[in-house]
């Protein structure tokens, strides 16, 4: 109860759609009649686009999906947002509740200025504009985990608006082409959280825990289909859905579920529906409530947040009584946006090769380690990181903290491999070998196992001769101008040396025979 919470969200975007055929998956008794309603509420919804455009079939109409995303997200702090009761995950249930928590007469709100902080730090990092000045409101319902019988929010004048968010989605054959799309936030705003309910199915009974400070994210999806050119289907909302993967299942399933009942005749409720992650589709739970059911007042017990920046700071001001913009704004950490912008800048690299190295945890100090430490070339160790380094951690299912590479060693191996000591192959051995977790350094690694290239050029021209000698035909096929036949020969003269032979010297020295 009363965990501090940012809500944040934006306006609508649409994508096309061919007709897809999909089941329903009703609750027993569920409505299945529907409202006609056109006006969008004021929640607060980000815009997440999930599928891309597809032709229809012919005879098919063109569906467009509006996905609208209301992330609720828990403020790192030490206590709630309007109370001192701390916020510590798994405690006891009801351990961490004050009198303010529990409703109990009397008792007033007290702001925390962490939160306030926190919340203006996103604004930042998501390209808001900053209110100096920002309002609470009280929403009023009834429900048992909100013993107050009001929730503390931010609807007329909220902390953050009008805002953007830059990703990438994958595209292309082989999923490599990453095109950036931008969708809008509408609003961010810091709302008091209600407590939770524990539902006992076997006592029949249902038990309320006010700690609430368990769950750090949870997404509310707003869902609508209509045909390009009309206007905007009626919306259904999913609620309280906890991971990526089961938002995703979510919104394909309502998608579908909404296309096949207008295809079929039937209308879409405005409702708010829940996800079963077992049987994967929505579940109805309730028509949804209009706004002015929730009967929105000022809340007369907290004055208006009035931030200041750099212009407007008053003169003397404490700044323990005060929050400036502009000073948070020089505390913000690099945002990924501009990281990706740099990397592709610095070391002309792709820009999906960026996304990667940001998407991954650790992956991107990883990188930058082996960078400071080698002496090859920064399209090198991109590769040596992205394919080589990452392909091990995906099939051990390894995070990045526990590779048993360190960015010294791989440092190394790529120093060995730049002056040419070794070769592509042995570079490979060599970082298997340190997979192992055996303690030896790369360089120690090709001294035991002799994995050094040949430096004495006359041997090698020598064997290169006798290669020659041994396969005439392939020779001829050599002087016929068949290009396989030269890599045959580079092959065959490489496995004399046990691979310890550099193939551009093998291609060299045997070009200058061949052409004598």
């Amino acid at each position: 109860m009363a965990a501090p919470v940012l809500r944040w969200g934006s306006g609508a975007r649409r994508w096309a759609f061919a007709r897809v055929d999909g089941g329903s998956c009703h609750r027993r008794g569920a409505p299945t009649g529907s409202t006609s309603n056109r006006i969008r509420g004021q929640s607060s919804v980000a815009q997440q686009p999930l599928h891309t455009a597809q032709k229809p079939r012919k005879g098919e109409h063109k569906w467009a999906a509006v996905v609208g995303l209301e992330i609720h997200a828990q403020i790192s702090s030490n206590s709630k947002l309007f109370s001192g009761s701390q916020v510590r995950f798994s405690a006891p249930p009801n351990s961490l509740v004050s009198f303010f928590d529990a409703s109990l007469p009397g008792t007033l709100p007290v702001l925390n200025r962490r939160c306030v902080e926190a919340a203006v730090m996103t604004g930042l990092a998501l390209n808001c504009h900053i209110n100096k000045k920002s309002l609470f409101d009280r929403k009023h319902y009834f429900y048992a985990d909100l013993p107050a019988g009001y929730q503390i929010t931010q609807q007329r004048l909220p902390i953050a608006v009008n805002g953007s968010l830059i990703y990438g989605i994958c595209a292309g054959k082989k999923q490599s082409q990453v095109i950036p799309k931008t969708v809008r936030i509408k609003q961010i705003q810091l709302e008091q959280d209600s407590g939770k309910s524990l539902h006992d199915d076997l006592r029949s009974q249902t038990l309320i825990d006010l700690n609430r400070a368990e769950g750090q994210l949870r997404v509310d999806a707003n869902i609508s289909v209509h045909h390009p050119g009309e206007p905007l289907g009626v919306r259904t909302e999913v609620k309280n859905l906890n991971s990526i993967r089961f938002l995703a299942k979510a919104i394909d399933y309502e998608i579908q579920r909404q296309i096949s009942e207008l295809e079929n005749g039937g209308e879409i409720l405005n409702e708010t529906r829940s996800f079963h992650h077992k049987l994967g589709c929505t579940m109805s739970m309730r028509d949804k409530e209009g706004k002015q059911d929730y009967r929105f007042m000022p809340e007369p017990n907290l004055p208006p947040l009035v931030l200041y920046d750099a212009t407007s700071l008053p003169a003397g001001a404490d700044p323990q009584q005060v929050i400036n913009i502009d000073q948070i704004r020089e505390t913000l950490p690099e945002l990924p946006s501009v990281t990706r912008e740099k990397l592709v800048q610095q070391y002309g690299m792709l820009l999906e090769h960026s996304f990667t190295l940001l998407n991954e945890v650790g992956l991107l100090e990883f990188f930058q380690n082996v960078i400071k430490e080698t002496r090859a070339e920064p399209k090198r160790v991109t590769s040596w990181v992205l394919n080589t380094f990452l392909g091990y951690l995906k099939q051990q299912n390894l995070a990045v903290s526990e590779s048993p590479v360190t960015p010294s060693a791989l440092a190394e191996l790529l120093d060995l491999l730049d002056s040419r000591t070794i070769s592509s192959s042995a570079a490979k051995q060599v970082f298997d070998e340190l997979w192992k977790r055996e303690g030896k350094t790369p360089r120690q690694i090709v001294s035991e196992k002799q994995l050094e290239l040949m430096q004495d050029q006359g041997a090698l021209e020598q064997l290169c001769h006798s290669v020659m000698e041994a396969h005439p035909q392939v020779v001829m096929d050599v002087k016929k101008g068949n290009p396989r036949a030269v890599n045959k020969l580079i092959g065959l003269v490489r496995k004399a040396t046990q691979s310890r032979a550099d193939p551009v010297m093998i291609k060299e020295l045997l070009e200058k025979k061949l052409s004598l």
